[in-house]
């Protein structure tokens, strides 16, 4: 069988919590040599160099790539999945040889556009809640769609939206202003069309699967929290917390999973011929014991990697390898026991206007509680780690139990301090 070679120096594209918890878990890899990461955060930087370039920049990323002797890309955010930059890479004769971890393109359109998705969905018989799509032009159809359906209703920007792009309303009136809001250009282009869907009563979980576009690995199970606010309230934000593994996602619910969901899915991208090597984040929602997707996404999420990878055991680098050589049916993942949680600390106003730049203490402090600190806004200025985002830090623990678990992490969180700090202090108790 070819392999790479065993020693390699790998790019990782990302800023977030999601790409330092990937880098922590390629740091622990006996096959890593150099770690560079582009742009990273002050959590990276300790893992790694840091490389002042945006992963939308396919051009310095060439340049980076020829001039550090790279052999192996991981992307870890969406936005250079969705623009083309494996397909830059494959297109490219320079880079063609070069292992990459992400969809094409045309697998990226999975997260890309919402239609895209749903339409998948459809064709693959893969269950997920009845919806229509529209636009400007059809509004009115819009309308009649949404008299058709009972409260709530659930309306998507079909594009990409930092997260913000849905929105779930209890009156028809405020579904009707809100879709006329949304294709009158709230969300710029990407709510340039609206998918309105029929809204699913349950509770969500993430499922995230390695696909080699043939071959899948169902990698640990994890449930955020979405909402700013304590008792999931208030506005969506990127994710306040994890925890994994997901107590009702059990050995028949899984089964449901795998049978009806994961199998098909990555069935359906092998029949339709799309060269699809890296993560496929399936969003679910349990109705009554039974799957739907509610989203899929096209790389690992967050704050759920920050859960998902310390749980992992074997080597990651042999699972990329494994993905992008399509040969991951020789893959053997193994998982840590016990439960892993995180705990997000953000900026005060997040999800909406919010200052940073204030210097961050206690971090060895928090470190000291057992927890793992994994930097999502944050960087170094003057010497100091400031904040520099709206979701700045979070502390990840594994322990025997949840409970435990969340005890190290609250602990730690509570040690952290810069201006406006703040975070949910009810992440898994519905779990238990």
């Amino acid at each position: 069988m070819i392999r790479l070679p065993e020693k390699l120096n790998i790019l990782l594209l990302g800023s977030g919590g999601r790409e330092h918890a990937i880098a922590a878990a390629i740091a622990r890899s006996p096959r890593l040599d150099h770690l560079y990461i582009a742009p990273g955060n002050a959590g990276t930087a300790a893992l790694g160099e840091n490389i002042d370039i945006d992963p939308d920049n396919f051009g310095a990323l060439k340049k980076i790539v020829l001039d550090k002797q790279i052999g192996m890309v991981v992307v870890g955010p969406e936005l250079p999945l969705v623009h083309g930059i494996v397909d830059f890479f494959h297109e490219d004769d320079m880079l063609a040889h070069l292992p990459i971890i992400g969809p094409s393109g045309e697998g990226a359109r999975l997260e890309g556009s919402k239609d895209y998705a749903k339409a998948f969905m459809q064709r693959h018989g893969i269950p997920t809640a009845a919806y229509q799509t529209f636009t400007r032009d059809n509004i009115d159809e819009g309308y009649r769609f949404i008299e058709s359906l009972s409260a709530p209703y659930v309306l998507k920007a079909d594009g990409l939206a930092a997260g913000k792009g849905v929105v779930i309303l209890n009156s028809e009136a405020e579904a009707k202003a809100e879709l006329a809001k949304m294709l009158g250009g709230k969300f710029g282009a990407a709510g340039s069309r609206v998918v309105i869907e029929q809204y699913l009563s349950g509770i969500e979980c993430s499922v995230f699967v390695a696909t080699d576009g043939t071959n899948y690995v169902l990698l640990p199970e994890a449930k955020d929290y979405k909402r700013i606010g304590e008792g999931d309230t208030g506005l969506n934000t990127g994710g306040m917390g994890a925890v994994s593994p997901v107590p009702f996602a059990d050995s028949e619910f899984m089964r449901k999973v795998e049978e009806r969901i994961v199998a098909p899915t990555v069935a359906g991208l092998a029949q339709e011929n799309i060269d699809y090597r890296g993560f496929v984040f399936v969003g679910l929602m349990n109705v009554g014991g039974d799957p739907y997707v509610i989203e899929y996404n096209v790389r690992m999420g967050d704050p759920e990697t920050e859960v998902v990878m310390p749980r992992i055991a074997s080597d990651v680098v042999d699972m990329f390898e494994a993905m992008y050589m399509r040969t991951l049916d020789s893959y053997e993942l193994k998982v840590h026991d016990g439960y892993t949680v995180t705990v997000m600390c953000v900026s005060e106003g997040y999800p909406e206007a919010y200052q940073k730049g204030f210097v961050m203490s206690g971090l060895e402090e928090a470190e000291a509680e057992g927890a793992t600190l994994f930097h999502a806004g944050t960087a170094v200025k003057e010497g100091e780690i400031v904040t520099a985002g709206g979701r700045v830090i979070c502390a990840t623990s594994t322990a025997p139990t949840m409970q435990q678990a969340l005890d190290k992490s609250f602990n730690a969180v509570a040690k952290i301090n810069y201006q406006g700090k703040y975070y949910r202090r009810d992440i898994g108790k519905d779990l238990q």
